[in-house]
């Protein structure tokens, strides 16, 4: 069974307005050297898949910086390859409207023509957005043995609060009943929806056809669930963690996760799925003679003057003298100044902190600096 890959690179922005103001969603840095997309990107590829389109929706240029032509991740192809889906806006569009899509059915329903083009049997749909290192195969050959139209990935977890999931009903037999909106009234175990699918294309395009002709909206309320009743929709239950950004402080927690050695490995370090990245040609990191490094990941090019602990320092960050970073994500290119002391501080790319600064937030409310500001 062949399969084409389409991922959503934005549509999730307003979550994280901080870091996405000027960039999209999928191109969030993390973890030191990655972006958000390298991980779904890295699952496709290494589950045999080289035909990807991706769906951007705005502020996409550092995206498509990012990935190039696909050499990084072998899909620089003459058949195939990696394709950037821009938003789809005619000539005709109401003026002051931007057209964009809003949603994922209707980013969906502007790449008819792409899908139309495809030759393969089966389209794997994904946000560009998940933190995870999933084993696609298993998934697409659950898919084609149950002969299913769709299939939707679940996973079981304890949620309360105010979570904004989808929980997933299902029978016995795996059929999906329907999707809704978690009820924070009724806290507990659940199977949550999470954003990637197995359709068959010929179905997808009918569907989408539909979708069309009638205005719908919503992938999870206008397409699976109106299909249940109708169509062979199935449900798969992923065993690997998947985790989404859903706020600065979600971006905070997941990446001050990396610094646990398990939670590395179990990421990072499974046999035969590797998470690729864009390939940089840097100079390794300077430590100076009295700097301390304790508990961080520290990316190519840094030069470290001071005391760095429990911290990611992305690539081109200068720390300086008698200066201590504690509990911070330092993102490309941001120069602290000497006598400085930061503590649970996010800059973004190009930020320059002065000497001196005295900069602290909390693990719950983390203090940003935005791109290019000096403080």
């Amino acid at each position: 069974m062949s399969a084409v890959a389409i991922l959503f690179a934005g549509l999730n922005e307003r979550q994280v307005p901080e870091l996405t103001s000027e960039r999209t969603m999928a191109s969030v840095p993390f973890a030191c050297r990655y972006r958000l997309i390298d991980f779904m990107l890295s699952n496709v590829v290494n589950a045999g898949i080289t035909h990807v389109g991706v769906l951007t929706h705005y502020n996409y240029q550092s995206l498509m910086d990012h990935l190039g032509t696909g050499k990084d991740w072998d899909l620089a192809r003459r058949n195939g390859g990696l394709h950037i889906l821009p938003p789809f806006i005619t000539a005709f569009a109401n003026f002051g409207v931007s057209g964009l899509s809003a949603t994922r059915l209707e980013a969906l329903c502007s790449a008819r023509s792409f899908l139309s083009d495809c030759t393969e049997d089966t389209v794997l749909i994904s946000d560009g957005d998940l933190i995870c290192n999933l084993d696609l195969n298993e998934f697409l050959r659950a898919h084609r043995e149950t002969g299913a139209d769709i299939t939707v990935a679940v996973q079981r977890r304890e949620v309360a609060g105010k979570y904004e999931v989808s929980v997933v009903r299902s029978d016995s037999n795996g059929r999906f009943l329907e999707a809704t909106k978690f009820n924070d009234s009724a806290p507990g175990e659940k199977d949550v929806q999470v954003q990637l699918l197995a359709v068959d294309r010929t179905f997808l395009l009918q569907q989408l056809t539909e979708c069309v002709a009638h205005g719908y909206e919503s992938l999870t309320q206008d397409l699976l669930n109106r299909c249940a009743a109708t169509a062979q929709v199935r449900v798969y239950r992923i065993a690997e963690s998947c985790e989404t950004v859903s706020s600065l402080a979600d971006y905070y927690r997941l990446s001050m996760d990396m610094l646990d050695p398990a939670v590395r490995e179990r990421l990072f370090a499974v046999k035969n799925r590797p998470v690729l990245t864009r390939i940089w040609n840097s100079v390794p990191t300077v430590y100076a003679g009295d700097s301390l490094v304790k508990n961080s990941l520290v990316a190519d090019g840094c030069v470290i003057e001071g005391i760095v602990e429990n911290s990611i320092l992305f690539r081109g960050v200068h720390v300086g003298k008698n200066t201590s970073v504690e509990n911070c994500i330092l993102l490309p290119d941001t120069y602290v100044g000497n006598n400085a002391y930061l503590n649970c501080v996010i800059t973004d790319k190009r930020v320059t902190v002065r000497d001196g600064r005295v900069l602290s937030g909390h693990e719950s409310r983390p203090f940003f600096i935005e791109k290019y500001v000096a403080v």
